[in-house]
């Protein structure tokens, strides 16, 4: 059996900082959303991608997938964003196993509402505290930590 590969003390550091960062701004942003629209993040997330879809509608299948979570735990978010008259859901003509998650006008006039106050907190929390050099190592880095996750490939640069 291999050794592991210990981490160094610049990959604990860049470890260590991730975790608290990520952490302590998604703890910032699921607050904000609480209390100003009582929403989580997640639901925030489902009604954004509903509202570029086209239709303003989406396969849940699709909408996991995009959202990086279970098809159960969008179920869940899906049920109490229908129970608030946010969403609603509709069988697939072609595909009988197919549910389509599809933004209601109240969702959308939510949407409209908490966005102002999530991009001010998205911004505070991380944009702002960022320069612009750092802001693109770090979509960059992340970049291809979620591409091979994913399992894809990165983009041609040219």
């Amino acid at each position: 059996m291999d050794e592991p590969r210990w981490l160094n003390n610049q990959e604990k550091a860049a470890w260590i900082s991730f975790l608290a960062a990520s952490n302590l701004v998604t703890r910032r942003l699921e607050q904000q959303l609480k209390d100003d629209a009582g929403l989580s993040h997640t639901q925030y997330e489902v009604l954004v991608q509903l509202s570029a879809a086209e239709g303003r509608a989406m396969r849940m299948t699709e909408l996991a997938d995009r959202l990086v979570t279970t098809k159960s735990g969008l179920t869940y978010q899906i049920t109490q964003l229908e129970r608030a008259g946010l969403v609603f859901r509709r069988s697939c003509p072609s595909d009988v196993r197919g549910v389509f998650a599809e933004l209601t006008d109240q969702g959308m006039e939510v949407l409209r509402m908490a966005a102002p106050g999530h991009v001010a907190a998205v911004r505070e929390a991380l944009i702002d505290a960022l320069t612009p050099e750092q802001l693109n190592h770090v979509a960059a880095g992340l970049g291809e930590v979620s591409r091979r996750l994913r399992g894809t490939e990165a983009p041609d640069a040219g």
